[in-house]
């Protein structure tokens, strides 16, 4: 990981401002002694930090997606959910509470506390999603749901708003991509994890797709209670570096953006921040890549077992797409921060995502369409981190941050709650329907890309050429492309 420190000292593609930006927010260092404790940091940091987070969000995304698996593996005729719209609702109504609290989560964060706030949240939907294992109809799963929705809502927003209060501009999506292709790479074994866990059926009176939900809930609580004692606060309010080290990171930020200190959260601040168009536009761009990562997830298994495979290899199937989705990413984020550009990568994961839509429904040969899973798959992955760091690269102040990933993670709930009626039980197993509104969805990413770089490129102009003060309220900060 040490390796990748060095994105922003090797270049910051501020529109071409480079030079300048490069100087202002790299660290001076007067020895060979100094870059070597600075390394030390990082890595220290790192390691303490990216594989809890990114265990426990892959534990999150596995107990959100794992219906998908449980309705093939006997949940579905249980509790009969091929009638009418059954699964697409109790697909759906996760995302309702998980969109319309994400704001509320991220500004009591500060407040409540990272370790505190976050081992709740686990904790509590680690209980329902054991409690999902003993629904007895289609009523009790959904209201499960809901819940699960409540407490997952508060996680992703507060994860990535914590990350990336520590690092530099051009050093957050590795890290992001880090923390989200392990959890990919995790969660895309799932299915043959639940596929083992079903041959657990008739133990204690139970059905296989029980045990999924029991055995996952319990190792969802147990990861709560260890994040307890190792889960990261904000630099400033961080236990485990030394005050040397503190100041480090802290003077790495303020070089960097400016915002090393945490600006206070009021009302009038919340309400400027929300009045951003560019906030909003890249919440959707959000939404537009976590709509073919839900349905993926939700559907995928469905998918193969409309190309003629079997229940078993359907399950087992499922697991290479996120393994290549999980190189892909990572491949992504390290040319993006190596280049300090992110517009032009978020365009090409876009056009990979849409050409694996229509290879999936298009190409007779079902090897072919498999395939296209892998691209479908690999290019939302990709774009989940990139768009993150797209939208963080570009706001100052704690306050605004907080403000922009709730608003961007709730986006991507909406996202859910698209993938979730537009795949739709009458469409199976290919989902015509489905995939082309997934067509479409990027599309749309891509004109809003274009919208949001222009109008980048013209502040950075206009801030050069002194028609403008400041950008984000600092003189010396320049938006990301």
């Amino acid at each position: 990981m040490a390796s990748s420190i060095s994105g922003c000292e090797k270049r910051a593609s501020f529109d071409g401002d480079a030079e300048s930006l490069t100087k202002s927010s790299t660290p001076k260092h007067d020895n060979k002694q100094a870059s070597e404790f600075e390394r030390k940091t990082i890595r220290q940091v790192d390691w303490r930090m990216l594989p809890l987070l990114a265990l426990l969000y892959a534990v999150a995304l596995i107990d959100r997606t794992n219906t998908g698996i449980a309705r093939v593996a006997g949940m579905g005729a249980a509790l009969k959910l091929s009638v009418g719209e059954r699964y697409s609702i109790i697909s759906c109504i996760y995302f309702v509470p998980y969109t319309l609290l994400q704001l509320p989560g991220n500004l009591v964060l500060r407040w409540v506390g990272a370790r505190e706030w976050v081992t709740f949240l686990v904790i509590s939907w680690g209980a329902v999603e054991l409690g999902m294992g003993f629904a007895q109809n289609w009523h009790v799963l959904a209201l499960c749901r809901a819940l699960l929705g409540v407490f997952e809502s508060g996680f992703f927003p507060a994860m990535v708003f914590i990350i990336t209060t520590w690092y530099r501009r051009f050093e957050v999506q590795k890290r992001l991509a880090i923390f989200y292709l392990f959890s990919i790479f995790i969660g895309g074994f799932s299915s043959i994890f639940a596929y083992v866990l079903t041959l657990l059926k008739g133990r204690g009176g139970l059905q296989g797709w029980q045990w999924i939900f029991i055995i996952e809930g319990i190792i969802t609580i147990a990861l709560g209670i260890i994040g307890w004692f190792f889960i990261v606060d904000f630099p400033d309010k961080n236990r485990f570096l030394t005050k040397e080290q503190t100041e480090l990171i802290l003077a790495r930020v303020e070089a960097d953006r400016g915002d090393s200190v945490p600006d206070e959260v009021t009302f009038r601040k919340v309400v400027k921040h929300l009045c951003d168009w560019t906030i909003w536009a890249n919440g959707l761009m959000f939404m537009c890549t976590a709509m073919p990562s839900y349905a993926v997830g939700y559907f995928i298994t469905i998918i193969l077992s409309g190309m003629g495979w079997g229940i078993t290899d359907s399950l087992l199937l499922t697991a290479p797409p996120y393994v290549f989705a999980a190189i892909i990413t990572y491949i992504f984020a390290h040319y993006s921060d190596s280049t300090g550009m992110r517009a032009p990568f978020i365009v090409a994961q876009a056009l990979l995502t849409m050409l694996g839509c229509l290879l999936t429904l298009y190409v007779s040969q079902d090897g072919v369409r498999y395939f296209g899973l892998f691209l479908t798959c690999g290019g939302a992955a990709a774009s989940v981190p990139g768009v993150l760091a797209y939208g963080s690269n570009n706001v100052r102040e704690h306050s605004k941050r907080a403000v922009s990933t709730a608003v961007t993670v709730a986006m991507g709930g909406i996202g859910g709650i698209f993938a979730t009626t537009v795949f739709r039980e009458q469409d199976a197993p290919m989902y015509l329907p489905g995939m082309w509104a997934t067509i479409g969805c990027q599309l749309f990413m891509i004109a809003l890309v274009g919208c949001t770089t222009f109008t980048f490129m013209k502040r950075n102009k206009e801030r050069r050429e002194g028609k403008v003060e400041t950008l984000e309220g600092a003189s010396d900060f320049y938006y990301t492309l």
